[in-house]
């Protein structure tokens, strides 16, 4: 387990100071799948695994003054980054592991995690560990700004019939881990699966 945050924190380090540069037309499709949650304002939300906070404005504007968003990521230098941007100002940022989160049982309404899924050492503990945070009927958002493919042929590999974010793989991987998926998308522009937590 130490080994693999290692290996994540050495990987988004590395990548920081640029990430958003690399990404800057990632917006939209943010704000949409944050649209896509429905929270109302007063909610509690977390973004697991936040990077540079790039989902923080579309969930203040969200939540509204009233609401409480935060922001939590394993890599300092991401959170330097948010901060930089001035993303810290649409919530709470917090040094910590999704594995093991500085949280209370049904403290919150929702879970947005862009990007997270491919990160998790653990995906169903882990998952698990989400569904604690969030009360009865909460929502989990998994989010990647390109579909499948799309990232594949980025990162110049092949699609692979175990991947986590398959829906054959995904939904029985939520379902073992307290969640039931409600919403699944995967095109060119977007991946999105919506799930609620199950008592």
């Amino acid at each position: 387990m130490d080994d693999e945050r290692t290996r994540v924190q050495e990987f988004f380090t590395a990548r920081a100071a640029d990430w958003d540069a690399r990404f800057p037309d990632d917006g939209p499709a943010y704000r949409a799948a944050v649209a896509e949650l429905g929270l109302r304002p007063g909610s509690h939300v977390l973004d697991a695994g936040c990077g540079t906070g790039r989902a923080l404005p579309a969930l203040r504007g969200a939540v509204g003054p009233s609401g409480v968003v935060l922001g939590v990521d394993l890599t300092p230098a991401m959170l330097e980054a948010a901060t930089r941007a001035g993303r810290h100002r649409d919530g709470q940022l917090l040094l910590a592991d999704v594995a093991s989160l500085p949280l209370r049982a049904a403290s919150l309404d929702a879970v947005f995690g862009a990007g997270l899924i491919a990160h998790l050492p653990n995906p169903e503990e882990n998952l698990r560990e989400l569904r604690r945070a969030v009360r009865p009927g909460g929502l989990l958002a998994l989010f990647h700004p390109i579909g499948r493919a799309a990232l594949a042929a980025r990162q110049g590999r092949q699609l692979t019939p175990g991947d986590l974010r398959a829906e054959a793989n995904l939904g029985p991987l939520l379902a073992g881990s307290g969640w039931r998926m409600t919403t699944y998308v995967d095109e060119d522009a977007r991946f999105l699966a919506l799930a609620v937590r199950q008592d």
